[in-house]
């Protein structure tokens, strides 16, 4: 009886060590928006790589997109990281510096289905960080009917800096209207408005090799044209603006040009009245059109011992079938070029500036102290644009301060 106890326990112990290891393996994955936002997409995908990959089970959890981030860097650092996290390229380089998230290696295949500059918005010491999932470019918006009340045609616009700053100028001289919605604020997309001028005149911030390249003839000329030129033309006081402010002048008619990405355009067609158009980018004496690339990506996180199987999710969401969908279920600018993205530009030929420019593209600057980075070029901008420096003055002290923060 004793054994035949002994025997019915030892059955039980066993089930319950076998139905341990039978249990799935968590990925604990953190999403920046609602589940609106491209959720059904991403949870699709997340069924298929699932049912793929027997044993793993993946925890989707959305947080809000001020928390997203924050959470998945404390988590980690307190050493209970997620398997992977939707994060801010801008973070990458850091992240990677406190030995917090890995490499994401990708053969040469995987590597030709992006643009290289796209894949430079994630790379840092030649090792790529982050599998790109939300992607922006930069185009020039302007209002045709002040361009014709100016004394222009209106349907074209500008391709120089030398024309668009003489078009702002005479907006501003023979409307009620200013020449350009300029962004200045102590913000992120003040730098970022600005990097669409610099990438547009051939300057660098940060180049290949890690090196600060900020001050060069390039930039100074960039800075001139913003914080200087296109100052003198803009609304009053541009220091107080940033991007969510300066929009509404040109969607009520009271700015000639407006830099943004296509998510604007889908205001302005609820503008009755508003008569728009959108080009590239003007470039300036030194340079061809560009436009600055942001992405956000999926980090995978170290010390989770789902590593391998995180590496795979994200590959899997981004590979470019999923990726596309994903897209058109959010809006975002395209990643990679498809048939599918030349039949989006046939039906709405006001895609095109945003994705033809993206070879031309330049990356956000990638640092270790990103808020460092950006608090430096928003003070030289704000210099020039309140009188207190010259551009080449401006350039070379941010220069100074962004080697302590590279």
């Amino acid at each position: 009886m004793n054994m035949l106890k002994f025997a019915a326990a030892s059955m039980l112990v066993l089930g319950a060590v076998s139905s341990a290891q039978a249990a799935d393996k968590e990925l604990h994955m953190i999403q920046c928006g609602g589940q609106d936002w491209g959720g059904s997409f991403a949870e699709k995908h997340i069924g298929e790589w699932e049912a793929a990959n027997p044993g793993y089970k993946v925890n989707l959890e959305y947080l809000a997109w001020g928390q997203c981030q924050t959470k998945a860097t404390t988590l980690a650092a307190a050493g209970n990281a997620p398997a992977l996290a939707y994060m801010g390229s801008r973070t990458l380089k850091q992240l990677s510096k406190n030995d917090l998230i890995i490499e994401i290696t990708m053969s040469d295949a995987e590597k030709a289905t992006y643009a290289a500059p796209i894949l430079g918005t994630v790379t840092a010491g030649g090792k790529i960080w982050g599998a790109p999932r939300a992607f922006s470019t930069k185009a020039l918006y302007w209002n045709k009917g002040l361009l014709k009340a100016a004394g222009y045609d209106g349907e074209k616009g500008p391709t120089t800096w030398g024309e668009m700053y003489e078009m702002a100028s005479a907006i501003k001289e023979k409307t009620d209207a200013d020449g350009i919605a300029l962004v200045a604020a102590s913000f992120d997309n003040t730098m970022h408005q600005f990097m669409n001028y610099v990438y547009s005149n051939g300057g660098e911030v940060i180049n290949a090799d890690g090196e600060i390249v900020f001050n060069s003839p390039q930039v100074v000329e960039a800075m001139e044209f913003y914080g200087t030129k296109l100052a003198s033309v803009a609304q009053p006081g541009p220091i107080a603006y940033d991007k969510a402010k300066a929009r509404p002048l040109f969607l009520a008619g009271k700015s000639g040009f407006l830099v943004g990405p296509y998510g604007d355009s889908a205001r302005m067609k609820e503008v009755d009245g508003l008569e728009w158009a959108v080009g590239p980018m003007p470039h300036g004496p030194s340079g061809e059109s560009g436009t600055l690339l942001i992405t956000d990506s999926l980090a995978v996180f170290k010390g989770t011992g789902v590593e391998e199987q995180a590496v795979s999710l994200a590959k899997y969401l981004t590979n470019p079938k999923n990726q596309l969908e994903f897209e058109i279920a959010t809006g975002l600018t395209p990643l990679r070029a498809s048939a599918e993205v030349d039949a989006m530009i046939a039906t709405d030929p006001n895609w095109a500036p945003f994705i033809d420019i993206i070879p031309a593209g330049g990356p956000e600057p990638f640092a270790t102290d990103y808020q460092g980075l950006q608090d430096a070029i928003n003070d030289a901008i704000q210099s020039v644009v309140l009188g207190e420096a010259t551009a080449a003055e401006a350039v070379e002290a941010a220069a100074d301060a962004l080697e302590d923060v590279k």
